[in-house]
């Protein structure tokens, strides 16, 4: 895993759509210079010429820009390969005419309220940007999701002759139109908020410490510090998975990246092939989870709160740890059972060396979390970060952007934000329909009715939700849906409100290493040459915390923080305890122990220890009886002695001389 191959793999390497030509790449980096200028204009309040632009006004502008590079991005089939057609650049230009009628009258919308009485040639403006809206949502998020909108989109006009409880208030084709375009609860609501307002500007940081060394010196960071440990190219990944994944929001193309270094080096070391790309399924998935950026779906969720990014970061710190921690004690379990080492040392890059080449990169982080966390600047913090990645880049020569890489990188960039508005619009739809219909308090009602008050039936039913519509949707996708329709149901049971929010992103995730559908397993498996359901099994159980961490946190606020310090403290410690006893249990070996017996006496000893991980990380709630830490400990430590015992003994007699 040399340093040569991971930037060639996964951070200073172009992929084909960014390596663009012609008309096309003049036209997707103009596109996105325009929009970035936008974006700093309006968040930093520059008012150059004195131009201020009302928020209606700024997201038409900037959600109709990126909507037209969609379609100079993605050909009608959804591949970003080969040149546009005409079809395409005529799409892309009447994207721009209609989102310059949008922009014009935007005063007027505001002032005239047209999402209730649009004029006549509103309206079809209207018809026209609500078409190329789901056609560009089609092309960016595929099939399902496009079907999906699709229904809820025109679920308006024929709400009043559902049978109950989804029926609704019914509106003409005309009127549920231009509801959809012209207010501010629908494509141009929360989702597009989120990104004119915090989002675009994360995504653009995460785009640029990649482009720019950043992404390989963590990378080579983590190396220096666990390659050399036993099972050290998996643990490698696990970190370099985790910190990529948690820039790009996107599990599909953390795989891909760092997948294409990581997983042949752990099959050198002798994972098997299911299990190198089960690690780097799971890794990639954790990530879009982890602080400090999280995607893009952690902002939308800070719009949805109405609270600080940051609130939302430190609350997710916990259950990312302890997902995290879980992977990373099942691959120290396998890796003792099978004897496996870590990388060689000369093939490991060396700390201080690391460190003195990339000081300045943890520079760049320790701004971005003291004005994120002190200052509260959420808004101009990644702009700023993303302005000193760039002097950076300068001053180290390994990394400095030439003038093609700098066009790749804005294209990349471009690219990018497309897609995700190509989406968040088409998603705004969904919502749309619900605030035009009245359907979201009706369904919280039925929600909770079906449960008959039963908080964990009632978890249990969201958590099903949740995955089945994670199945069809992009993460930041299948979160809004599910904040409008389940998430006040949850919260109307007693439950926290953030902790609600993240158990439906947690719940989201899950689809991505779970069968039949598997995104992110069956892609690592491609890469590994390996069997996608067998690899799917192998990631459901490294990722096995993935399961079970959101009932832990929904049920004990004090694992995201949400209770005084002395008790969040003992919460971590007891869940920490008990997810390092589930983990092993998975793997049959007690990491500094020894390992467990095999056959059916060894199952036998394996549910006991997994029982005494759930009892040490048991949620402490009166919903589940008011037990206290000091009761469920001594459960699970009743549960796992002899197991423990067991292993402690099986280790001594492998350390014996012959």
């Amino acid at each position: 895993m040399s340093q040569q191959q991971f930037e060639a793999a996964a951070v200073d390497g172009s992929s084909v759509s960014e390596r663009i030509g012609g008309m096309q790449r003049v036209a997707v980096i103009a596109a996105t210079v325009f929009g970035l200028v936008l974006v700093v204009h309006q968040l930093f309040n520059l008012r150059v010429g004195g131009l201020v632009l009302i928020e209606g006004r700024y997201l038409a502008l900037l959600g109709g820009l990126f909507m037209a590079v969609a379609f100079l991005t993605f050909r009608i089939n959804g591949s970003k390969e080969g040149a546009p057609s005409v079809l395409d650049w005529v799409l892309a230009g009447i994207a721009l005419c209609a989102t310059g009628y949008l922009v014009a009258t935007a005063q007027r919308n505001l002032s005239e309220g047209w999402e209730y009485a649009a004029p006549e040639t509103a309206r079809y403006v209207a018809y026209v940007f609500f078409a190329l809206v789901l056609e560009a949502t089609r092309r960016a998020g595929g099939l399902v999701l496009f079907l999906i909108v699709t229904l809820f989109a025109f679920y308006p006009t024929f709400a009043g002759h559902v049978p109950d409880p989804f029926s609704g208030f019914q509106s003409s084709l005309s009127d549920a139109l231009a509801y959809h375009v012209y207010s501010s609860e629908a494509s141009f609501g929360i989702p597009m908020k989120a990104f004119g307002g915090v989002v675009i500007g994360f995504i653009l940081f995460g785009a640029v410490l990649q482009r720019t060394g950043g992404g390989q010196f963590f990378n080579d960071l983590a190396l220096s510090m666990v390659g050399g440990y036993r099972g050290g190219a998996a643990k490698v990944s696990i970190f370099a998975s985790g910190f990529m994944g948690s820039m790009s929001g996107s599990v599909i193309s953390n795989v891909l990246t760092t997948g294409a270094v990581s997983i042949p080096a752990m099959k050198r070391t002798g994972f098997s092939a299911r299990t190198a790309a089960a690690t780097e399924a799971c890794a990639s998935t954790g990530g879009v989870l982890m602080p400090p950026i999280m995607g893009a779906t952690a902002f939308v969720m800070a719009s949805f709160l109405s609270r600080p990014y940051i609130e939302i970061a430190l609350a997710a710190a916990i259950p990312s740890l302890l997902f995290y921690f879980g992977l990373f004690a099942q691959i120290d379990s396998y890796s003792a059972r099978r004897g496996l080492k870590g990388l060689a040392r000369v093939d490991l890059p060396s700390l201080r060396g690391t460190l003195r080449d990339g000081w300045l990169y943890i520079g760049v982080f320790a701004v971005l979390i003291f004005m994120l966390v002190v200052l509260r600047r959420e808004t101009s913090a990644p702009f700023v970060a993303t302005a000193l990645l760039l002097v950076v880049n300068q001053i180290l020569p390994a990394h400095r952007l030439t003038l093609s890489r700098l066009g790749d990188m804005i294209v990349g960039v471009g690219q990018g934000l497309a897609e995700l508005v190509a989406i968040l619009l088409g998603v705004g739809l969904i919502v749309g329909s619900f605030s035009a219909t009245g359907l979201a308090g009706t369904l919280v009602n039925e929600l909770v009715f079906l449960a008959g008050d039963n908080t964990f039936v009632l978890l249990l039913m969201g958590a099903l939700t949740a995955f089945i519509f994670g199945m069809g949707m992009t993460v930041t996708a299948c979160y809004i849906f599910l904040a409008v329709v389940l998430a006040p149901a949850l919260e109307q049971g007693g439950l926290n409100q953030l902790a609600v929010h993240l158990f439906i992103l947690y719940w989201g995730m899950v689809s991505f290493i779970t069968p039949p559908v598997a995104l992110g397993a069956f892609a690592a498996a491609a890469m590994a040459g390996e069997n996608a359901i067998k690899v799917g099994l192998e990631a459901m159980r490294l990722g096995g915390v993935i399961y079970i961490a959101p009932f832990f946190f929904v049920l004990n606020p004090a694992l995201i923080g949400q209770a005084p310090a002395a008790e969040v403290v003992v919460a971590l410690v007891s869940a920490l305890t008990g997810v390092a006893l589930i983990s092993m249990a998975l793997q049959g070996y007690v990491s500094l122990l020894g390992p467990l017996p095999s056959g059916l006496a060894g199952i036998g000893l394996r549910v006991l220890l997994f029982f005494g991980g759930l009892m040490f990380a048991m949620p402490h709630s009166d919903k589940l009886g008011g037990l206290g830490y000091l009761e469920t400990a001594a459960l699970g430590l009743a549960l796992a002695a002899l197991p423990l015992g067991l292993a402690y003994l099986a280790g001594k007699r492998a350390a014996r001389p012959a």
